[in-house]
């Protein structure tokens, strides 16, 4: 005799919408605050500022979006073929049944990744102004006090203190403390030479530290020192590495000056 069909119990039958939902909530919940690494592909910037993409390597292909909060906090554009590492959430778009990465954070990869980030903050703040000659302010010629922005156990000080006893020596000085490599450096030069410049009492403010890798002078290429520099109510000197360093901090300083 021919078998019957099964037939599913209330418990066992789902619509897709209910389906979709449920594979929805075990995905999410199962597969959050993951990090991927992958080829840009694709990518597409509608009005609304969200960005969507795929994110590829040899054998797959995942899409992605990076909502506009997420984008605004980035520090470099995105491109097609940049090899990035991205952190987020996969989710499950119900309505088509489609698996997405929802992207929270996103940096390039590879060689040269800092110098992109370097070139395309420079071509934006540069396109903004913040590096035009108009708004670059004279040196007074006789300072009375100066304000050093600096870590107060690095080389730098010493040799800038060393220089300014030889050549000034009537000159004060007003070390404002700080972290000048690392994750927070950035945060803690900006927020120093905000002191300064809030305090008004300094003629001029050296932001300096000596040389080293594009990774150690990070904190000089980032768009918070760079719009703290410009937007010092006092002219500031940036003296951050050797004569061929170059860095964000030079660009937005009214002055440029190798450390000694």
């Amino acid at each position: 005799m021919p078998r019957s069909m099964p037939t599913p119990t209330d418990s066992r039958r789902h619509t897709v919408s209910e389906l979709l939902g449920l594979l929805r909530s075990e995905v999410e919940s199962n597969w959050a605050n993951i990090w991927v690494v992958g080829e840009i592909s694709n990518l597409a910037r509608p009005a609304s500022g969200h960005l969507y993409f795929s994110l590829t390597d040899e054998d797959g292909r995942l899409k992605s979006v990076m909502f506009r909060g997420f984008a605004r906090q980035m520090g470099f554009e995105p491109a097609d073929g940049l090899q990035v590492l991205a952190r987020g959430t996969i989710t499950l778009y119900a309505p088509r049944g489609d698996l997405q990465l929802s992207v929270q954070f996103m940096e390039p990869l590879g060689d040269g990744s800092l110098r992109l980030r370097f070139e395309q903050l420079k071509a934006r703040l540069a396109a903004e102004g913040l590096f035009d000659d108009d708004r670059k302010r004279p040196l007074p010629p006789f300072p009375h006090r100066v304000g050093l922005v600096t870590s107060p156990t690095g080389a730098a000080v010493q040799d800038v203190l060393k220089v300014l006893r030889r050549r000034a020596p009537g000159v004060e000085v007003v070390i404002a403390p700080c972290r000048v490599q690392g994750a927070e450096a950035a945060g803690e030069i900006a927020a120093a030479v905000e002191l300064l410049g809030r305090q008004g009492t300094v003629d001029v403010v050296v932001v300096t530290r000596g040389g080293g890798s594009l990774e150690d002078l990070q904190p000089f290429n980032e768009e918070l020192t760079a719009r703290a520099v410009a937007g010092c109510p006092v002219p500031v000197i940036s003296a951050v590495g050797h004569e061929t360093d170059v860095t964000i901090c030079d660009f937005a300083a009214d002055h440029r000056a190798p450390t000694p």
